[in-house]
């Protein structure tokens, strides 16, 4: 095989950030080429997936009864194998044209998942037409976006709060020392938010709106200025439509509960740390990635409940996606050190 054939065959090499919310791949050489809601929508009578992605999460709460918008993952795994073998599938065709492109895959999982999840998600992206697929765990891969030097003898604290689940590890020498995976993370601060909605004014709303009202309203520590905006929704007494004002007080108080457990994961992992590491780490500080860690205080929230210094990576919603690609990039050199093999 040529140089340049070769180049182009490694140049269709990619990787993949398979969350629970948005799926971004990243393509060898050219960087992050997608990013899009991990939602299908599909005719229930046909079983066809009519619009994958953006188009399908414009479709969520929206649809006549025989279209179904799906998330194939929950909590960070594959609830629909086949839903979610179609989606991969549909991806790799956007970003490569040519149908018989078989390329090699990086795809990232949650620490915590059995041997058969994490098996679930190889066979899924071989089914979708890749020619091999390397495991990641997404602390690794968000360390190694976030820019953290994951291969020296030091503790890097990584805290990885995604759609579906919360991450946290302590990595050193390019390997997990202490870590926590909790099913807690994006999802359920917008199901608190429907949840308290719904108890203290008898409103009903939807997944979009709950998830507007978490960027807009949600904080996670006491705000120096508080806000207000309006929302709107179904009243379950009437069944009209209807329009409320809320705060950040009282959006703080609906998503109290998941925010103690993602700090309750911190602190665990702390606990987990050997204290060479620990004292690292209180040098070094805790690093925040994934959209949660865009939530107002969070970080303030964190280093009250820690003492420990915190700050965010520079680009939390990509932090993932970016680490799986370097490691992509270094796959031939770095051989499966970072990579995991599926337990038995």
């Amino acid at each position: 095989m040529s140089d340049s054939m070769f180049r182009d065959l490694r140049g269709r090499d990619m990787a993949v950030d398979l969350g629970t919310a948005n799926t971004l791949v990243y393509v060898r050489g050219r960087g992050i080429v997608l990013n899009e809601p991990s939602v299908v929508a599909v005719n229930v009578k046909t079983g066809q997936p009519l619009a994958v992605g953006l188009e399908a999460k414009r479709m969520i709460g929206r649809t006549p009864s025989y279209i179904q918008a799906i998330r194939p993952l929950k909590d960070g795994v594959i609830a629909d194998f086949e839903i979610c073998e179609k989606m991969l599938r549909y991806f790799i065709h956007r970003v490569h044209a040519r149908r018989w492109v078989k390329p090699r895959m990086v795809i990232c999982v949650p620490s915590g998942i059995t041997g058969v999840e994490r098996r679930a998600v190889q066979e899924a992206a071989e089914f979708a037409g890749a020619r091999k697929a390397h495991i990641i765990e997404e602390p690794m891969a968000a360390a190694i976006g976030a820019g953290l030097p994951v291969q020296e003898p030091t503790g890097n604290m990584i805290v990885d709060i995604g759609g579906g689940t919360t991450e946290v590890a302590v990595i050193s020498l390019g390997g997990i020392v202490a870590s926590q995976s909790v099913r807690v993370a994006g999802d359920e601060l917008d199901d608190a938010i429907i949840q308290y909605i719904k108890k203290e004014y008898s409103l009903a709303l939807g997944e979009r709106t709950a998830e507007e009202v978490k960027i807009t309203l949600g904080s996670a520590w006491a705000l120096e200025e508080e806000l207000t905006a309006e929302i709107r929704g179904r009243d379950l007494v009437t069944g009209l439509p209807k329009t409320i004002i809320t705060s950040t007080e009282e959006i703080r108080e609906a998503i109290e509960e998941p925010v103690a457990s993602i700090v309750d994961a911190v602190k665990v992992t702390l606990d987990k740390t050997p204290p060479e590491l620990a004292a690292d780490i209180m040098e070094g500080g805790i690093v925040l990635a994934g959209g949660g860690a865009l939530l107002l205080g969070l970080p303030e929230r964190l280093q009250a409940e820690t003492g420990m210094p915190i700050r965010v990576c520079a680009n939390p919603l990509q932090a993932v996606a970016i680490g799986s690609g370097q490691a992509l990039e270094e796959i031939d050199s770095i051989g499966d050190i970072l990579f995991s093999s599926p337990s038995h």
